[in-house]
């Protein structure tokens, strides 16, 4: 459902003018880029099932999660779990291939899977950076900034949950208060905490009370976001979080992080199969604890250099990881996580464009259905940056248009212009492009296109410095979305009752 877009008394005067309604998320009109031929696509998915049934995966500290794979049918030896293939795959098939996540506004839900494509920001820095605070650690003061920029920015569908860590605030309570700031701040989707039993336990009662009894047991309406143990280790904050919000009727994402040539092979086909193999599992056991929960196949693989050891981003090996997930999760039927802008770079530089630019791009075309990291990332993922969140924003834009296709109805193809226009001559002011102006081309809030003079008039400014100036517009003219005081209070108790009994603790 399309929610009209919000825009800053701040922008440029072509943005203010725009009457554009930009949709809640992406609906893609255009094919799949097919990376991979069906031989290799056999000997991938051949490759996952042998580490499924032949390897096995460690399920190790929770007995619980070792009981139920017992029960589904599963060897278990020790903490190694082997399973049939074809009962992981069985399994898989129950859960659904898309699904809406429904927001507390009903018009900026998202459907995820199918030809449907989510952004939101970046997820989990302790770090943040902006030109004139430099880099420092998060504050709670910087995260509710950065949700409220989540809201703002149209182009985000999805406000994630960890935009930064909030460092000044205890671990053990700071879920509370960064979970309160997405249902207060925003009224979009948003995802909750998974790092500790009791912290998922937390998030699924506060969705509870935002949006009601009735709707919570009838809609998806939070989501966990969790990372196997690479390689082949599912530990208990994976399965516990599967059975805390799964078994809520709430859905949850898996994502193996997995750095070829240290948590997988240094080979990517490799790497890939062993994504497919632990996330496949993750979701037969997401299917074992509640048949039908939402799951989310998530796939996170970089490249590395094997001098440092440091990860790096935007690099062909990565990209191409990226459309062959896609094949495969399309194959297994499940929606898909991958990709994001990624940057190794430590500022909004050149490098930080060019290595955002072709991963953001390979994760548009490979059809990622849900991205995390689509705005803001910087330092590898160690830090957000409010002029890369702004930039990035900007640039998702675009991917809109490109993801929706071209029309060539009678009004793209323009007969009636060429009618009134003569050979040599302009369409400037004909009637055709009177109609459309407004609407035929993306403009995007912080590129310039005017000539030196104009924009050395404006100050000279380059593209960091205008993004600094449009976030800093955009929070001058925030204004909180309404929310049912009553439902507010309600929240407001439940996150001072909870800080009253956690002992503050800060690992």
């Amino acid at each position: 459902m399309p929610a009209r877009a919000r825009r800053s008394r701040g922008g440029t005067r072509s943005e203010r003018s725009r009457k554009e309604v930009v949709p809640a998320y992406v609906t893609r009109r255009i094919p799949y880029l097919e990376y991979l031929g069906e031989e290799g696509l056999q000997r991938l998915e051949a490759q996952a099932d042998w580490l499924i049934q032949d390897v096995g995966l460690e399920f190790r500290d929770d007995p619980e999660a070792l009981e139920d794979w017992r029960r589904a049918g599963a060897e278990v030896t020790g903490t190694r779990v082997r399973a049939p293939a074809d009962l992981v795959r069985a399994l898989c098939r129950t859960a659904p291939s898309e699904f809406i996540q429904v927001a507390r506004n009903p018009a900026r839900s998202v459907r995820i899977g199918g030809r449907h494509q989510v952004f939101t920001a970046v997820y989990g820095p302790p770090f943040v950076r902006d030109l004139e605070g430099g880099r420092r650690y998060g504050s709670m003061a910087d995260f509710e900034k950065l949700v409220k920029l989540t809201y703002l920015l149209p182009e985000l569908h999805h406000g994630g949950f960890v935009v930064c860590e909030p460092c000044d605030v205890p671990v053990s309570k700071r879920h509370l208060d960064m979970l309160y700031a997405h249902m207060r701040w925003s009224d979009k989707p948003h995802l909750g905490a998974i790092t500790e039993k009791s912290r998922a336990e937390d998030c699924v009662a506060m969705a509870r009370l935002l949006h009601g009894e009735e709707t919570f047991r009838s809609n998806c309406v939070i989501l966990g976001n969790v990372n196997t143990n690479s390689p082949l280790l599912v530990d208990k904050v994976v399965t516990e979080s599967i059975r805390v919000y799964c078994g809520a009727g709430q859905g949850i994402i898996v994502s193996p992080f997995i750095l070829a040539g240290a948590m997988g092979p240094v080979s990517t086909a490799a790497s890939v199969a062993q994504a497919l193999a632990e996330a496949m599992m993750c979701c037969a056991y997401s299917q074992i604890v509640r048949p039908g929960a939402p799951f989310i196949f998530g796939s996170f693989l970089s490249s590395m250099s094997l001098k440092s050891g440091a990860p790096t981003f935007g690099m062909p090996e990565p990209v191409i990881s990226h459309y062959v997930i896609g094949q495969l999760a399309r194959r297994l039927g499940l929606p898909l996580r991958s990709g994001g802008s990624l940057t190794a770079s430590k500022v909004a530089d050149a490098q930080a464009a060019y290595e955002s630019a072709d991963s953001m791009h390979s994760t548009a075309l490979a059809g990622a259905n849900f991205v995390l990291q689509s705005a803001g990332w910087l330092e590898g993922g160690l830090c957000t940056g409010f002029e890369k969140l702004v930039m990035d924003a900007d640039r998702l834009g675009a991917y809109r248009l490109l993801l929706s296709g071209m029309a060539v109805d009678d009004e793209a193809l323009a007969r009636d212009a060429y009618e009134e226009v003569e050979p040599a001559g302009h369409f400037l002011g004909c009637a055709h492009t009177l109609r459309n102006y407004q609407t035929a081309f993306y403009e995007p809030a912080l590129s310039d296109s005017e000539n030196v003079e104009s924009w050395e008039e404006q100050g000279g400014q380059d593209m960091e410095r205008r993004a600094f100036a449009r976030w800093n517009a955009l929070l001058k003219d925030y204004e909180a979305p309404a929310i049912d005081p009553a439902v507010d209070e309600a929240l407001r108790d439940y996150v001072a009752r909870r800080k009253r009994d956690l002992p503050d603790a800060w690992y």
